[in-house]
């Protein structure tokens, strides 16, 4: 919510999902220190339920491979349970909780199967 675009767009990937022209959807990815990570997902909420977010996470999933990582990670805020479950229904476990730029968030990974050699 405060984080600087320009930075964000300079220092990581950033994959738009796009409907007749229209900027639909986003996804932010890119190594950290602690792999690979799944910085931002969002629809439009008219746009949601479409399948779209699902269509950019399995792009996240497949950079992350490309980069030679076999999981990818994502934080989000402890009290949005709605958003852990979902992320657990999709394989991610959650591995650790901290507090980290004021915020209490929940760190879960999801380890990427391989697809015929690529990491």
């Amino acid at each position: 919510m405060t984080d600087d675009y320009a930075e964000v767009i300079r220092d990581r990937q950033v994959t738009v999902a796009e409907d007749g022209g229209e900027l639909v959807g986003v996804v932010v990815t890119g190594p950290t220190g602690e792999g690979f990570l799944l910085d931002n997902v969002a629809v439009h909420p008219s746009h949601q339920g479409k399948g779209i977010g699902k269509v950019l996470l399995a792009n996240a999933e497949t950079e992350a491979r490309r980069a030679g990582f076999d999981s990818i990670y994502l934080y989000t805020h402890e009290r949005m349970t709605e958003n852990q479950a979902l992320y657990a229904r999709l394989g991610y476990v959650e591995y650790e909780r901290r507090a980290e730029r004021g915020f209490a968030r929940v760190f879960m990974r999801k380890r990427l199967q391989s697809t015929g050699g690529v990491p």
